[in-house]
């Protein structure tokens, strides 16, 4: 309890706002007597907290820009990341981007989902939570949409 006003002052420069640093406060309080067990003896206990109040800020900051992140349905997702070796796009490229789109769109729901959140940069144990589903689920599903993938375009 005595660190609080510490907490308060570092979450204030984190944070920029009283309401959001009362929060961080109030969360990392939270996650540091859920987590004294981790605590060795004979270290700066003060610096421990502040570190896990500043990796709370980081990773809700990053959740933050994950779900501000605003996709257009309109536009195919699986052009963004696709560069080629020059400004011109080669018609073999083209052809390969369209394939591979097309595959995509041929998966079933149940391995299209995940591997579009996974494409789409979320964390495996992200689209575990969002699809309510074991993580271990997740992972084979994007390991076998990645070899049917792999397959139809071996095909092609």
């Amino acid at each position: 309890m005595g660190l609080q006003d510490y907490m308060m002052n570092f979450a204030l420069t984190l944070t920029a706002d009283r309401e959001d640093a009362m929060d961080l406060t109030q969360e990392t309080s939270l996650r540091v007597l859920d987590n004294l067990e981790k605590y060795t003896d004979n270290r700066n206990f003060k610096g421990w907290v502040l570190t896990v109040m500043r990796n709370i800020f980081i990773n809700n900051y990053r959740r933050v820009l994950r779900s501000q992140t605003v996709v257009e349905q309109d536009i195919d997702l699986y052009h963004l990341e696709a560069t080629t070796e020059s400004s011109i796009e080669t018609p073999e490229s083209a052809c390969r981007l369209q394939e591979i789109t097309k595959a995509i769109g041929e998966l079933n729901d149940e391995l299209r989902v995940p591997f579009t959140m996974y494409v789409s940069g979320y964390r495996y144990n992200e689209i575990a939570d969002a699809l309510g589903i074991p993580l271990g689920t997740v992972k084979s599903r994007i390991f076998f949409a990645r070899q049917s993938l792999k397959t139809k375009i071996e095909e092609n």
